[in-house]
């Protein structure tokens, strides 16, 4: 496991001084290169929560991942450069079911400068490009949205404004309890078989593009999002594998077997709550 190679694969050739500049520069980049896909659910590939295979995985074959994948390596990486930072667990809103997920159905990044703490995800999808001071009640205005935390009961909440001191939309919730990569595995595998979970029910490979927008694969469809226009092309099946290499960089090493399937109301046990306010 190299920092070297793997400031390469995202592209970034600034400062590596754990500053807020750095952190900055580096969280945009691994959005802009690592893509939020779920493509080894799809092709037979199981998932480990082993550094050295998730290092394996995105810097030398160049893929991306969920967030376990994506945060988990990316902790590694920033605290390799020397970043003070921790995971922490979060439970994401399904946009499709509007729930919760369970306990640690998500990872994100809490780092610490400066006597200042920052949020870092590079594994959620259509989230923040830059790290979000943790301040609550603050409007953060930055490319491709303004973003807001609340708290209440020690449990605090991330919400996308529609527009700046209006409502907004909910993404997830999260505490401060500092979590490991390991505290994930339970989770991991949840999410690449549950009927409830968003990974096994949809083959699905997204990146942002500059300039704004967001292109993503999902099922048998190519989905382009720019200044609130939203196009889909069909896809056949013999097309995808060439798609994914040409728009995302992603060579896959098994046979993709498409799927954009309902997502399942999870049932009673798994303790999922409902969806947090959005104001």
């Amino acid at each position: 496991m190299d920092v070297g190679a793997y400031l390469s694969r995202i592209g970034y050739q600034g400062l590596t001084e754990p500053t807020l500049e750095t952190l900055r520069g580096l969280h945009r980049c691994h959005l802009f290169s690592v893509p939020f896909e779920s493509l080894s659910v799809h092709c037979g590939e199981p998932i480990t929560l082993a550094l050295p295979l998730l290092y394996d995985k995105i810097v030398r074959r160049r893929r991306g991942g969920f967030c376990y994948e994506n945060n988990g390596l990316f902790l590694w990486l920033l605290r390799a450069l020397g970043f003070d930072v921790v995971g922490l667990a979060g439970r994401v809103r399904n946009r499709f079911t509007g729930r919760l997920g369970p306990p640690r159905d998500h990872l994100l990044l809490l780092a610490r400068l400066g006597g200042q703490r920052f949020l870092c995800d590079v594994g959620f999808g259509d989230g923040f490009l830059e790290p979000l001071r943790l301040e609550p009640g603050l409007e953060q205005p930055q490319e491709g949205g303004t973003f807001r935390l609340g708290l209440a009961g020690g449990v605090w909440a991330l919400e996308r404004l529609r527009a700046p001191g209006g409502e907004g939309r909910a993404l997830y919730t999260f505490t401060l309890e500092e979590r490991e990569l390991g505290d994930f595995a339970a989770m991991a595998c949840y999410h690449q078989q549950a009927p409830s979970s968003l990974f096994a029910c949809k083959s699905f490979c997204s990146l942002p593009q500059p300039g704004g927008g967001r292109l993503t694969y999902m099922g048998w469809r190519l989905i382009a999002t720019r200044g609130g226009e939203r196009t889909e092309t069909p896809l056949q099946p013999p097309e995808i594998p060439a798609l994914l290499q040409h728009a995302f960089g992603a060579q896959l090493s098994g046979i993709l077997v498409p799927k954009d399937q309902d997502i399942q109301p999870p049932p009673e046990g798994e303790e999922m709550g409902p969806a947090p306010p959005t104001e």
